[in-house]
């Protein structure tokens, strides 16, 4: 369908054909003032996580006796077991302790159990336990927080409105509803006292951080108090469902500029969102992982992996702004084989700098320029700016021919692995925000193609996303990127070279599946 044929909202957002209302964007009260309140958020991060006096004795005295436990057990229990199995003790005592202090932690247990690649996987496992495992609230809180923000008795709002919770997470439920004018919607109600509980937490986590610096082995790479940092700038938008409100039109509104039309996102009631209220269309289809409903649908699951990371790569290059929480509870499948995305309350905005940063991250890649990586990853925050590109290039080997690590022993691949982290680490390595969120998506995709599209050819899809971006936006990335784009030509030789492939072999192509056997074959080699 053709821009001029679009009609109505989805003129300028990426949403359902027949929705339930229209979205005038004079008409939203809730935005009067949003970008002062965007910035007043992240400028309480500081402030809330900056060196200080003891916090909260009691909160304090709970959490060091929650932890103390959990590290106790591990020492007397785990710890002589070593390497995996010390790492899924410590795993399975921490996950305990977290559901033991709440939302707070358990919302970072979930935010980490996202991050496959970044944590061990012990961690990662042992924390997806925290999901859905949080206790709704009970029906007159809810309707004492939807009643006191919007101002009305439930009744004169909703015609029905379900007592019972749609889903329960760390910090909102949902409920689904209808409006007395006969919408179905679903509304997003923020647990009664998460705020206050959020920044006592967070004054409890930023005093204890540096004291577990070196004494967890699980955050190695993520020290306590990066760790902690990190999540405070994650949570703090989420506390304001006006923010994620936004954040659902600015992603729709990408999209729709993209003509990626094979993302939806729902509407946002005009006048039924405050701070801890969010009313929104409500959407129908497939969960992610419903494989056998989508074939009996006659959806082509290998499109669904294209539109995924298509619109993903794009609306982060392009517009620099994607979801920043992907995983299988927050995008289903309609029938007409769109992915539907909700829980916008973790949306990635990059900065100029970090859009070009990203842009050459990838160009770069695609072409085997080693060095413009380099670059581009210490523009996005990972090195320190004055970082000498030519000392890493020679710290790291990367002036060298790459080395295929399914080659290596077992004692070797240890040994290459150890000297990379010790060396990242003595440059001051470290995992902002923006690229952590990146890379969370890209491990979700990962397993969205080991699901809905095992057989895909990678070294391909890569080429050929790499030269749709160059030849869709030429022009703009181009001047952004500060790179010659005339005449692009993707290298499957680097590509390959990228996933540790360098058999000199550029025509072969190389499906996940046997991706994720040299994974394995590595994976066991390390022990």
């Amino acid at each position: 369908m053709s821009p001029g044929q679009i009609e109505g909202d989805r003129r300028r957002w990426a949403f359902t054909e027949d929705g339930p209302w229209q979205v005038e964007e004079s008409e939203l009260q809730w935005l009067s003032g949003i970008d002062v309140l965007r910035a007043t958020t992240r400028r309480q991060v500081p402030l809330l996580t900056g060196r200080r006096r003891v916090p909260d004795l009691g909160r304090l005295a709970t959490v060091s006796f929650r932890l103390g436990v959990a590290l106790l057990g591990w020492v007397v229990f785990d710890r002589r077991r070593g390497g995996d199995a010390s790492i899924a003790g410590l795993s399975r005592r921490l996950r305990m302790a977290a559901e033991h202090l709440g939302p707070t932690y358990i919302k970072l247990a979930q935010i980490i159990s996202s991050g496959e690649g970044l944590f061990p996987a012990p961690l990662v496992e042992e924390f997806r336990r925290c999901r859905d495992q949080v206790r709704p609230e009970s029906f007159a809180s809810v309707r004492d927080v939807v009643e006191g923000d919007i101002g009305r008795p439930i009744e004169e709002v909703f015609s029905q409105f379900d007592p019972v919770a749609l889903a329960s997470a760390s910090i909102a439920q949902v409920h689904c509803a209808t409006l007395h004018s006969g919408e179905e919607v679903v509304v997003k109600v923020q647990r009664p006292t998460i705020r206050t509980q959020v920044h006592r937490d967070l004054k409890v986590m930023s005093w204890l951080a540096p004291f577990l610096v070196g004494r967890i082995p699980v955050a190695a790479l993520a020290n306590p108090p990066a760790l902690v940092e990190l999540f405070a700038e994650t949570i703090g938008e989420e506390l304001d469902f006006r923010l994620e409100a936004q954040n659902m039109l600015d992603v729709a509104e990408a999209f729709a500029a993209l003509d990626q039309r094979g993302y939806v996102v729902a509407r946002p009631h005009p006048r039924l969102v405050t701070r801890r209220v969010l009313v929104m269309e409500r959407l129908h289809g497939f969960a992610f992982e419903d494989l056998e409903s989508m074939r009996n649908a006659g959806i082509d699951t290998h499109d669904v992996i294209r539109i995924g990371v298509v619109g993903f790569t794009e609306g982060c290059l392009v517009h620099g702004i994607f979801h920043g929480d992907l995983h299988a509870g927050n995008l289903f499948v309609t029938p007409e084989g769109r992915i539907a995305l909700m829980d916008f309350g973790i949306t990635a905005r990059l900065t100029p700098l970090e859009r070009t940063a990203f842009l050459r991250l990838m160009l770069s890649g695609a072409i085997g320029d080693v060095r413009s990586q380099i670059e581009a990853l210490r523009d996005l925050g990972t090195l320190p700016p004055d970082t000498d590109i030519d000392d890493v290039m020679s710290e790291l080997g990367l002036d060298r021919d790459p080395i295929d690590p399914t080659a290596l022993t077992q004692e070797e691949l240890v040994a290459e692995i150890q000297r990379v982290v010790k060396a990242l680490l003595a440059m001051g390595a470290r995992l902002p925000k923006i690229l952590m969120l990146y890379v969370k998506n890209l491990v979700f995709l990962d397993g969205a193609i080991a699901l809905l599209a095992p057989d895909l050819d990678m070294v391909g899809e890569m080429a050929r996303l790499s030269t749709h971006m160059a030849t869709t936006h030429g022009e703009r990335l181009a001047r952004d990127a500060g790179m010659d784009l005339a005449g692009f030509e993707a290298d499957r030789g680097a590509i390959r070279a990228g996933f540790g492939i360098v058999d000199g072999d550029t025509d072969s192509a190389v499906t996940y599946r046997e991706l994720k056997a040299r994974r394995e074959l590595i994976r066991k080699r390390l022990g």
